[in-house]
């Protein structure tokens, strides 16, 4: 239940970042910055995706640590954009928060994962 919520939310999350990216090089003419955070925040959904058919409980958690690093990267990637003015202030609230969102599903999810594991 709760990774299909995951998988929901990093997709919709990875369309935000696409349509940010176009924003980004469209409006404000910005090239740079752009690439990383499409990049960036469009690999947590896929890597949540790999981790639907991982081999084992281990490839499991690594697919989603990853998953959580790539999405922490995206908050730094949207920090920068918003703190050198890319971003207003509505516009990178919106964002942020549903990366936090995902951000604490992910923590929840390899927390739970790695407890389940060293209780076998």
């Amino acid at each position: 239940m709760v990774e299909n919520v995951l998988k929901q939310k990093s997709f919709g999350f990875a369309v935000r970042m696409v349509h940010l990216f176009k924003y980004l090089k469209d409006d404000k003419k910005e090239f740079v910055l752009s690439k990383q955070v499409v990049r960036s925040g469009t690999s947590v959904g896929a890597m949540i995706r790999e981790a639907e058919h991982a081999q084992s409980k281990a490839d499991f958690i690594n697919k989603l640590s990853v998953a959580q690093k790539e999405m922490n990267e995206t908050m730094y990637w949207l920090q920068l954009l918003h703190a050198t003015d890319y971003l207003s202030n509505e516009q990178f609230e919106s964002i942020n928060t549903d990366a936090v969102e995902i951000m604490k599903l992910l923590t929840a999810i390899l927390k739970t994962t790695k407890a389940n594991l060293n209780h076998k």
